[in-house]
């Protein structure tokens, strides 16, 4: 079905699987999920919260992978088709001027995004505390990583598709020492992409009742631009008798003060229920990271971590998403 609303590039070998008969979900599962197993590469304990991005005729990524040690590290890795995958066995070796931040404790959750043919990889990186590392490559076979965006505490760093009134703009989700029982989204804004300012407060959890997104919330594949604003994708966390439960829900943010939110959904969009989101290392996970956009089809599919074990696939319709989100906005 042709679509006007998504603002960028056709994609026709977007990866995709039509809705199942029968079902009225405004987002549906990959049938053949997970697509990313724990072990494609044999140092693996777990492949998931990973990005993919069109990249030539096919498609790159940066993926973290979970050791057999137990070490966090982020990989490089390419497809043809979006659904089967080669990541290199070993970690990126980031090309770094200055050895002082090129120092490597951990590096998880990464993030990309090509903004004016560059692709950008942002990521929770471990540096006296978790803060959002960046880098950028221009092949998938180079990396060089800049200065890290703010000082710890901070997670879910993503960086927005294009300048926005002139100046390169991240979401993140300031944080703790641990895994935080809290977190509000804010917007920042950088002339350089390396000092960050001009910090904006975007959304809170919801503190009344408990819902699937009242103890924090984070920001996940980079926001899609739409003729009606930013549409950005976002896990939200309960916190259960038995632990964090994560969700995926979804917002639409203003274009030009991307800090306002216009809607955004009461309900969530996909929550654990199938057994490779409900049972991992971390159980009750689904944890958006990367999202493909036809702007021709206005079709969208989302790679999610999964129990923070594998990785699945999710697909949606643009049109049918933002009417779900406005039909169903709490903001």
């Amino acid at each position: 079905m042709p679509s006007s609303t998504i603002l960028g590039p056709d994609l026709p070998n977007i990866p995709w699987e039509p809705r199942p008969a029968g079902s009225h979900d405004v987002v549906w599962r990959y049938s053949r999920n997970p697509v990313i197993p724990r072990d494609i590469i044999p140092c693996s304990n777990s492949v998931f919260n990973s990005a993919v991005v069109p990249f030539g005729a096919g498609f790159a990524g940066v993926f973290r992978v979970d050791d057999t040690t137990r070490n966090m590290r982020i990989h490089n890795g390419r497809s043809r088709d979006g659904f089967t995958f080669e990541i290199d066995p070993e970690p990126i070796a980031w090309h770094c001027d200055d050895p002082e931040i090129g120092r490597f404790v951990e590096s998880y959750d990464p993030r990309v995004v090509a903004v004016e043919g560059r692709y950008y990889i942002t990521w929770c990186n471990n540096y006296h505390g978790y803060t959002i590392g960046l880098g950028y490559t221009d092949d998938f076979n180079t990396f060089h990583q800049l200065e890290n965006s703010f000082l710890p505490y901070n997670r879910n760093g993503v960086l927005f598709p294009r300048k926005i009134n002139g100046k390169y703009a991240m979401l993140s989700r300031p944080s703790d020492t641990g895994h935080t029982p809290f977190g509000d989204i804010f917007y920042s804004t950088s002339p350089d992409l390396i000092h960050w300012g001009c910090h904006r407060h975007v959304m809170a959890p919801k503190r009344g009742p408990v819902t699937w997104q009242c103890t924090k919330i984070g920001a996940g594949p980079v926001p899609i631009e739409t003729t009606e604003g930013w549409l950005l994708i976002y896990h939200g966390v309960l916190t259960s008798c038995n632990g964090f439960v994560y969700h995926m829900g979804a917002a639409l943010l203003d274009r030009d003060h991307p800090w306002k939110v216009l809607y955004r959904t009461r309900p969530y969009l996909l929550n654990p229920r199938m057994t490779y989101e409900c049972v991992g290392d971390v159980p009750n996970v689904v944890f958006p990271c990367a999202a493909l956009a036809d702007a021709a089809t206005g079709r969208i599919a989302v790679y999610y971590g999964c129990a923070d074990t594998v990785t699945g696939l999710a697909f949606m319709q643009v049109d049918e998403l933002l009417d779900f989100i406005k039909r169903n906005s709490e903001v």
